[in-house]
């Protein structure tokens, strides 16, 4: 117990110290635009550095992550479901993870999210 009480006090105190030298730091460039700014070999920037981006994206990038994620996890299932020993517990927590996947994404088309015309 002590060992962890300990590694939890480090940790702290090394992400502390972190970020007050992140603090300093930024205060130390406070007054300097010309760091900020992007650098275009010499020219002056023209236009704003920072697009936007379109929000459809966004939600593609998060939608991919989700369900790549939930492959992760569906992998290890269907390799358990085919060599391991089966039980029903596990049979209905693998159809309920599949029910949830199936219901996510009627959901998702149900509101639109997949179509991209707009």
């Amino acid at each position: 117990m002590e060992l962890v009480l300990v590694s939890v006090f480090v940790s702290l105190v090394i992400s502390f110290v972190l970020l007050m030298v992140g603090v300093y730091l930024s205060f130390l460039g406070n007054g300097l635009c010309e760091l900020s700014s992007p650098f275009e070999c010499g020219f002056d920037p023209v236009g704003a550095s920072r697009l936007g981006f379109s929000l459809r994206f966004f939600l593609l990038a998060v939608f991919f992550v989700v369900f790549d994620f939930e492959t992760v996890l569906l992998m290890p299932s269907v390799i358990w479901l085919l060599v391991g020993e089966v039980t029903w517990f596990g049979v209905l927590g693998f159809v309920g993870f599949l029910a949830l996947l199936l219901f996510s994404l009627l959901h998702e088309i149900r509101e639109g999210c997949l179509e991209w015309k707009s």
